[in-house]
């Protein structure tokens, strides 16, 4: 049984590795701000909620496990609500989403 748990365990870890990872390639590849910024926030959860439930297999029942239950509930909370108070600043500061422009339409022209 701990052998399956470990395996489980580090397949949420490197998923949750991956999406961080594709995370950062999209917020380096995407064309403005409001596209890398979506990129990095939602693999960024994503990432989160998988690397956190890795861990909580590899600490079992334990203190540890409720303690990074906690930390978990409040990314979950506070990654959407600072991406959206980012978009909100840029929106307020006059930077404006490039509608209908996308990277490889603004190359051939």
């Amino acid at each position: 049984m701990d052998f399956a748990l470990d395996i489980i365990s580090w397949i949420l870890l490197a998923a949750g590795g991956a999406f961080v990872l594709v995370g950062g390639i999209g917020a380096l590849r995407m064309p403005n701000l409001y596209t890398r910024m979506h990129a990095a926030s939602v693999t960024d959860t994503m990432g989160a909620v998988l690397v956190m439930a890795g861990v909580m297999l590899q600490a079992g029942l334990t203190l540890a496990t409720f303690k990074l239950a906690a930390i978990l509930l409040f990314l979950l909370i506070t990654s959407p609500t600072a991406s959206y108070a980012l978009a909100s600043a840029a929106m307020l500061a006059g930077i404006k989403p490039d509608a209908g422009q996308a990277a490889d339409l603004e190359q051939d022209s």
